[in-house]
């Protein structure tokens, strides 16, 4: 039997936040949104990285053993889009990572979040989970080492980089999930998508 989260309250704060953004950015991810709801969405993301900093702060990175696997995917997808807080998405990707040295946060999510936060540093990612939507599609953001770049995905249990971009497509062409199915633990998000 799992045990309950030890902070139910901040699970619940999590989830909520993570469940009331989610269709904007699956919106977002598919480019259905006007450049007024893009902007109102941002001051949304800040706030709940504001939320999510504080958390941080007082407890660590909220991990499953804190607010269970999906407050833990909530925060995780929280810091994914905090990208008008880049300091708050670095800090956060180095407190994730911590955790999942103790076993209590995802590995997978994490190369996403550090790659975020690499691209948003206007540095090369390391996991190529980034994508650009381009004239011919999505197209993968720039990648440190492309010849490796596999068996890095391989280290942190991501699929191949052509599996995961199959994939990704086939997501942003199905109809969205709803807030009530499971979350993959994958992520999608724009201008860059993430698989």
């Amino acid at each position: 039997m799992i045990p309950p989260p030890q902070l139910p309250h901040v699970q619940r704060e999590l989830i909520a936040r993570a469940t009331a953004a989610g269709p904007r950015w699956q919106s977002l991810a598919r480019m259905q949104l006007s450049e007024q709801e893009i902007g109102m969405g941002r001051h949304t993301d800040h706030a709940n990285a504001r939320v999510l900093r504080r958390i941080i702060g007082e407890y660590g990175w909220p991990g499953v053993p804190l607010v269970g696997q999906d407050g833990a995917t909530a925060a995780w997808q929280i810091a994914l889009h905090a990208d008008t807080d880049t300091f708050m998405q670095r800090a956060a990707a180095r407190a994730m990572h911590a955790a999942t040295q103790r076993g209590t946060a995802s590995i997978r999510q994490w190369a996403h979040l550090h790659d975020r936060c690499l691209l948003n540093a206007d540095l090369p990612q390391h996991f190529g989970t980034q994508y650009l939507r381009g004239a011919d599609g999505l197209e993968l953001e720039p990648v440190h080492d492309p010849d490796t770049l596999d068996t890095r995905r391989a280290e942190v249990g991501l699929p191949p980089a052509l599996d995961a971009l199959h994939d990704l497509r086939l997501r942003l062409a199905a109809t969205p999930r709803t807030s009530d199915q499971k979350n993959d633990g994958t992520s999608t998000t724009s201008p860059t998508e993430s698989a």
